[in-house]
């Protein structure tokens, strides 16, 4: 059903995902002084006071879309709870494997800069948050299995 709190948590961990458009994970400032943002659709700098995208991440940028769809996708296999939960755990893994490749991204574009917590954004903590709403969508997903399992028992 679709008004079970598994969709609202499913939904949240879409809402995660796509916030991801919005924040920057890392902001840093250059060797040469310039203030660098990196979102999942490329490198911002400030160039003369106008924020320019100096760098972009097309693969980055084509990822998030597809990685946003699944938890929201997951949502209309109500009728097969067997798949919406190992489709969430694919879901997790993929957000771990993004992660991994959001790193990546930011090391290969940074080089040799050393981070403080400061440099971190809030764009950092949204694929956790995703991570952790898939998991409670999954604990909605087992209780309701459990009460179809006893309602079966019953008949």
């Amino acid at each position: 059903m679709l008004q079970r709190v598994q969709t609202i948590w499913l939904f949240f961990a879409t809402a995660a995902i796509f916030s991801l458009f919005l924040f920057p994970y890392l902001q840093v400032l250059g060797p040469d002084g310039t203030a660098k943002a990196l979102k999942v659709t490329g490198v911002y700098q400030d160039m003369n006071g106008q924020v320019v995208q100096t760098e972009p991440f097309l693969a980055l940028t084509i990822a998030t879309v597809i990685l946003g769809l699944i938890p929201f996708v997951i949502i209309f296999f109500y009728r097969n709870r067997k798949k919406q939960i190992n489709i969430s755990y694919l879901a997790i893994l993929a957000i771990l494997g993004y992660s991994f490749w959001l790193v990546q991204t930011a090391k290969n574009v940074l080089g040799n800069v050393t981070l403080q917590l400061g440099n971190y954004g809030i764009g950092v903590i949204l694929p956790s948050l995703a991570i952790l709403f898939i998991i409670l969508a999954l604990r909605g997903i087992r209780k309701d299995e459990k009460l179809v399992r006893s309602a079966d028992r019953l008949r």
